[in-house]
């Protein structure tokens, strides 16, 4: 009887943890950045706390992905469906590396669908709050650190992770731009130096000092600041200032919500924000849903009639 070849790439016997030690190899290769590396790791060790590291890769099916959904879903009851997209993200790479190395069958893993939620951002009457100047004279330069943190997080957009990177010679005072070197997407760019914040940061540069390859933000002794404290650091400093929303990144939403309502285009948003696609940057526009109540009665359809319905009336009156 003759042999039937199938072109279908057989299933190699691997354990999970095995699979993702070459996955982990692969994408250093390809010189992934540190912080999605440990994404990868995090988002896989919790998988493990579901789904044993020491079982085969060809164990995984569709059904053990939605169990894993059900995992989270119960390990929290709160969790968002945002958050379970995330991992599902991360875990669809991984998994699509196996299959690709044939450590297991195809399947296709979906995200689940979303009603998404508007994202928060800082209200007016709380960024008064944490925009009101301290003291030079006075503070302590942790404080006043850390509002000029807020100035620049609320002047671009940033992420946390491009803050903390920044060097003092990112900061071109001649043509007035940002050079942001350290960016989620690795493709390096520049944006525009508001007056405003140059005005802060050429001030705050007067007590920092410091060389042009020096960390523009730094702790008292001089060291560059970490993630960690600089989400501590907002914490506290907003607590202080009786603001009890303490996110970093809702600086972000909040530029671009602000943005865009000052009447700023969508396409220069997505770039000043280092977006891949205009899909991201969509998101602030359905968040700014609110303001659509803004001229609203004016440009209505049906009040336009009714308005006209009522001048005619009233010149037959006047007729009359």
């Amino acid at each position: 009887m003759r042999k039937i070849i199938s072109m279908q790439k057989q299933t190699d016997e691997i354990t999970l943890s095995k699979g993702f030690e070459n996955f982990i190899s692969e994408k250093k290769i390809l010189k992934l950045s540190e912080d999605t590396i440990k994404t990868y790791e995090q988002r896989f060790e919790t998988f493990t706390e579901f789904f044993s590291s020491s079982n085969m890769c060809d164990e995984v099916s569709l059904a053990t992905i939605y169990k894993f959904v059900e995992f989270l879903q119960k390990r929290n009851p709160e969790i968002k469906t945002v958050t379970i997209n995330n991992y599902l993200r991360h875990l669809r790479a991984i998994f699509y590396y196996f299959m690709e190395q044939g450590y297991m069958e195809r399947f296709s893993i979906k995200m689940i669908k979303d009603d998404r939620e508007l994202k928060e951002t800082y209200s007016s009457a709380e960024l008064e709050k944490l925009l009101k100047k301290p003291d030079v004279k006075t503070v302590s330069f942790s404080e006043y650190r850390n509002w000029v943190m807020i100035c620049y997080l609320l002047g671009t957009g940033n992420r946390l992770n491009t803050l903390c990177n920044l060097k003092i010679g990112d900061i071109d005072f001649v043509n007035h731009e940002i050079a942001l070197k350290k960016v989620k997407n690795r493709k390096q760019y520049k944006i525009p130096l508001a007056p405003t914040l140059e005005k802060t940061l050429a001030e705050y540069l007067k007590y920092r000092n410091g060389e042009e390859d020096d960390y523009l933000f730094c702790t008292q002794y001089g060291e560059k600041l970490d993630k960690s404290s600089v989400t501590t650091a907002i914490y506290r400093y907003n607590h202080s200032r009786g603001v009890t929303k303490t996110s970093v990144h809702l600086f972000r939403h909040t530029f671009a919500t602000e943005y865009l309502r000052n009447g700023g285009r969508a396409e220069i948003l997505q770039k000043l924000l280092g977006h891949s696609t205009m899909s991201m940057t969509m998101e602030y526009i359905h968040m700014i849903a609110g303001d659509l109540g803004q001229d609203f009665d004016q440009f209505n359809p049906l009040e336009k009639i009714a308005e006209k319905e009522k001048n005619h009336i009233k010149m037959v009156k006047s007729l009359k």
